[in-house]
């Protein structure tokens, strides 16, 4: 396959979000950014221990189990 065929394609979309979903989304990638630091400070903390790296599976099973229940109280 040469480059020549290779062609790179950009489409931008713009939201206009309303009150409502300014939250909505605020609170997504509140959560979002939430998960993906405690699971980057478990994976080094557990290079510097000299442990293996966790699977996506077991990772996910960390954030759904763990990462949930640390939310839910911190909400109380």
């Amino acid at each position: 396959m040469s480059k020549a065929n290779k062609s790179n394609k950009a489409i931008k979309y713009r939201l206009y979000p309303n009150d409502e979903q300014k939250v909505m989304f605020a609170k997504t990638f509140g959560c979002c950014r939430f998960v993906y630091n405690q699971l980057l400070a478990l994976q080094k903390q557990r290079y510097k221990d000299g442990e293996s790296h966790l699977s996506k599976l077991k990772s996910n099973e960390f954030a759904t189990r763990t990462l949930k229940k640390i939310m839910i109280f911190s909400k109380k």
